[in-house]
Formats: C-alpha cells, sequence, structure tokens
C-alpha cells in the first residue's frame, strides 16, 4: 500500500477538523449565531469575537461554523444525489447500449447545453430561495458529469470475462449491473466524488453570493462572502475569513483527490514520484 503524502494527511486532517468543528458548533461557540450587538458591529478580531462582528453585530466565529454546517452539507448531499442519478442513468446506458444509451444520453447533452450554473440560476428562479432549492438545483446540474464517467466506465466492464460469466450463469439485468459491474467501478468514482464536492461547495457559495442561497439569518461560506465584500473597505475580516476557508477546503479536497487518484490507480502510481 502507498504511503499517504503529506500534503494528502494535512488535507484530511484539515476537513476531519472542519467537519467535526462544523458539529460541535453548539459546544464551541460562545454567542449564538443570530445574536445581534448593533454596539458592537463591524469590530475586528478580539478575546470576546475571535474573527470579528459583522454588519449587525453578530459573532462571525458563530457563523463560520454554522455556515460550515449549511455549506457542506449541500457539498456532500448534492454530489451523493447526483452520484445516484449519474449512476443509474451512466450504467443503464453504459450497459444496455442501442437506443437506450442514445436516449440517454441526449439528455445528457442536453443538461450540456447550458453552463451549470446558469441552469442552476434558473432553477432557482422556479424552485425559489431556500436550502432545499440549492439541494435540487445544484444535484440536477452536477449529476451529468457522473452519468458521463458511469457510462463509460461501464462501456468497458461490460466485456470483461466476469460480466460473461454472470450472463451465461443467467443472472438478471439489473443484478450484473449493481452487484458485478458498480462495484467495480468505486476506484474511478470515489475520486470524482472529492472532486465533485468541492465544486458543489463553490456553487452554493456563487447562488448565495448572487443572492439566491440561503435566507437570513442562517448563513453559508457564500452568503458570509457576499456580506464581506460590501464591507471590504472597512472591515476587511468580514472577506478574509469566509474567503480564506472557501479557498482551503477546496484545495483540501483536490488534494486529497489527486492523491486517491494515484493511489487507487497502480498504474498512475507507478508512473508519478511518490513526494512526502
Amino acid at each position: 500500500m502507498r504511503k499517504m503524502k503529506l500534503s494528502a494527511r494535512l488535507s484530511l486532517a484539515f476537513l476531519m477538523l472542519i467537519s467535526l468543528m462544523a458539529i460541535s458548533a453548539p459546544l464551541i461557540t460562545r454567542h449564538s449565531y443570530d445574536e445581534q450587538n448593533i454596539q458592537r458591529r463591524l469590530e475586528a478580531p478580539s478575546h470576546d469575537y475571535w474573527m470579528g462582528t459583522d454588519l449587525l453585530g453578530r459573532d462571525l466565529y458563530s457563523r463560520m461554523l454554522y455556515g460550515a454546517r449549511t455549506s457542506l452539507t449541500v457539498g456532500i448531499c448534492t454530489t451523493l444525489a447526483a452520484l445516484l442519478l449519474g449512476l443509474l442513468g451512466g450504467a443503464t446506458a453504459g450497459y444496455f447500449g442501442g437506443r437506450i444509451d442514445r436516449a440517454l444520453m441526449r439528455v445528457v447533452d442536453l443538461f450540456y447545453l447550458f453552463p451549470s450554473l446558469l441552469l442552476a440560476i434558473l432553477l432557482m428562479i422556479f424552485l425559489g430561495r431556500g436550502l432545499s432549492g440549492i439541494l435540487i438545483s445544484i444535484s440536477l446540474t452536477a449529476w451529468v458529469v457522473q452519468a458521463r464517467l458511469v457510462r463509460g466506465q461501464v462501456l468497458q466492464a461490460r466485456e470483461l470475462a466476469y460480466v460473461e460469466s454472470a450472463r451465461a450463469l443467467g443472472l438478471g439485468n439489473a443484478r450484473i449491473i449493481f452487484r458485478h459491474v458498480v462495484p467495480n467501478l468505486w476506484g474511478p468514482i470515489i475520486v470524482s466524488l472529492t472532486l465533485q464536492i468541492p465544486t458543489n461547495i463553490m456553487a452554493e457559495s456563487f447562488l448565495s453570493f448572487l443572492g439566491l442561497g440561503i435566507r437570513p439569518p442562517l448563513s453559508s461560506w457564500g452568503t458570509l462572502a457576499a456580506d464581506g465584500l460590501r464591507a471590504i473597505r472597512y472591515a476587511p475580516h468580514l472577506i478574509i475569513f469566509p474567503g480564506g476557508i472557501l479557498f482551503l477546503t477546496a484545495l483540501a479536497f483536490n488534494t486529497l483527490g489527486d492523491w486517491l487518484a494515484g493511489w487507487l490507480d497502480p498504474a498512475r502510481a507507478r508512473i508519478l514520484p511518490s513526494r512526502q
């Protein structure tokens, strides 16, 4: 087994720390995320307010941790929903081929006609603001990536000997797909998931930045960044902290995904040197 690179270990530790802090937010915050103190608005980081206060005097540290709950929930849940849709569509198209493949791929191509963020914005207009609207809109724009990945893998796997043997034994198509073909695709799928999660987090942040995201007083990293931009001249800490955490989270997921790609692909692992 390849030894985990230092950068991958640090990325994994960072993501675990952020997740643990988000889960433990009520226990490790001194102020409520919606508690307003107008007299102390736009304060710089201090002993009382570790990350300062926002435009309404709310504790930015508390809002960052509760915002992590929203952003991570959106990133993980939309990625899993997109994976489920992509597995169903991609595996069906790749295994059966022919007219079924062409029909399903035309649906995928239809989604690809629109830029994903533009399509998400259009969906949000119909679905309305809020967490449920964000989850649905991002899931419906992200599933096509998983569908194409799964289809390509299934097209190769369906011609292998173990699939032919399963057909010869009289196993049903659904059992062959989901009991024999799909379990052998988890390597590239897991790598894709680590790259899709930060993409979906950034999509939620962009929608929130445009005012189509979470309704106040709830927060996400995107809404906090949008608030920070309005006060960037006289309270730069409001954009530095949410912008910095978005950057570090995306970097950590991509670094971890890069290591997983090498670890799960022995051929690539032999080509790429191991850097500690």
